[in-house]
């Protein structure tokens, strides 16, 4: 398989779905009232969960098609760029993941009913256990700051590369 030199029209539209949704994501889990010991989820935790594993799914097909369809890295790029540019794009599917995850852990050890977008009722564990929820919540918030984070070097990167180096690297990833 030979490495393209540029993101085609799926990968785009998957990378900018996800910032789009993460858009969604963050405003919602931001607004959403702070969850408190007895609380029921309301409907900001459904779309906010829903969300979540749209997001989710969005990623896992980005992830699959950046595999089936590689682009090469920039050649004018030095080496640690490149290097560094990988390293930032796994971790950025990494922390989506544990996001996710710990999103779903989360709701499932408070021992919430949820559904995905009020259609369909989705699979939680069982238990209500109030101390692993604690820490599963702990590491969701430590993960989605970090993700955030993560965003925040992506496209301070981006934006290095458009206003300081005057390439074409954004280029790759903008619609047309």
């Amino acid at each position: 398989m030979t490495d393209r030199l540029q993101y085609g029209t799926t990968a785009k539209v998957f990378h900018w779905l996800v910032v789009a949704l993460l858009l969604v994501q963050y405003s919602i889990g931001w607004l959403m009232p702070d969850i408190h010991r007895g609380m029921k989820p309301g409907a900001p935790m459904t779309f906010h969960v829903s969300f979540g594993i749209v997001i989710l799914a969005l990623i896992i097909l980005r992830f699959a098609w950046r595999l089936a369809h590689p682009v090469a890295p920039e050649n004018s790029l030095a080496p640690w760029q490149r290097l560094s540019s990988g390293a930032v794009h796994w971790v950025l599917y990494a922390l989506v993941l544990a996001t996710t995850v710990t999103g779903w852990l989360f709701a499932s050890f408070r021992g919430w009913s949820l559904s995905f977008f009020y259609l369909v009722p989705l699979p939680m564990l069982s238990s209500d256990n109030a101390a692993a929820g604690k820490v599963i919540d702990g590491w969701h918030q430590a993960a989605e700051w970090t993700l955030l984070v993560f965003i925040g070097i992506h496209v301070a990167a981006a934006l290095v590369h458009v206003f300081v180096y005057r390439d074409r690297i954004l280029q790759r990833m903008l619609p047309g």
